[in-house]
C-alpha cells in the first residue's frame, strides 16, 4: 500500500533499525520505545488489521511468534518474559493500519500497562 508507513519501510523507502528480515517479515526498533527492550514485527505483506488474518494468510502469523522467540532468545530476553501487544482498530489503539505486534521486555511489565 502506497501511503501505509509500515509498507515504505518495509520497501526501503524510510529508514528504521533493522533487527530482523526474511521473506516474510520486518523486525525493527521502535522510534518511541516503552521498554529497555521494544521492537515491532509486521508481515511485509499489508495486511490492514488483525481482522483481516484469513485462511490464505494467517501462516504468516505463526511465523511472526516465530521469529519473535528467535529474537526474544537472541536479545537475552526470553528468561526473563516480555509482552507481545498487538492493537487492533481505533479503539484498540492502532494508530497504523499495518498488522503489527509490538515486543517489550527488559524490565518488569504491569498490568494494566503503565
Amino acid at each position: 500500500m502506497s501511503d501505509c508507513i509500515f509498507c515504505k519501510i518495509v520497501n526501503g523507502e524510510i529508514p528504521s533499525n533493522k533487527i530482523y528480515e526474511d521473506e516474510y517479515v520486518y523486525a525493527f526498533y521502535d522510534i518511541s520505545p516503552e521498554a529497555p527492550v521494544h521492537f515491532l514485527v509486521i508481515p511485509k505483506e499489508h495486511i490492514k488489521s488483525a481482522n483481516f488474518i484469513t485462511k490464505e494468510n494467517s501462516n504468516v502469523v505463526a511465523h511472526i511468534f516465530e521469529v519473535i522467540n528467535k529474537i526474544t532468545s537472541e536479545l537475552g530476553i526470553s528468561e526473563d518474559g516480555y509482552r507481545v501487544v498487538n492493537n487492533c482498530g481505533v479503539l484498540g489503539g492502532q494508530t497504523v493500519d499495518h498488522m503489527h505486534f509490538h515486543v517489550l521486555g527488559g524490565r518488569e511489565l504491569k498490568w494494566p500497562p503503565g
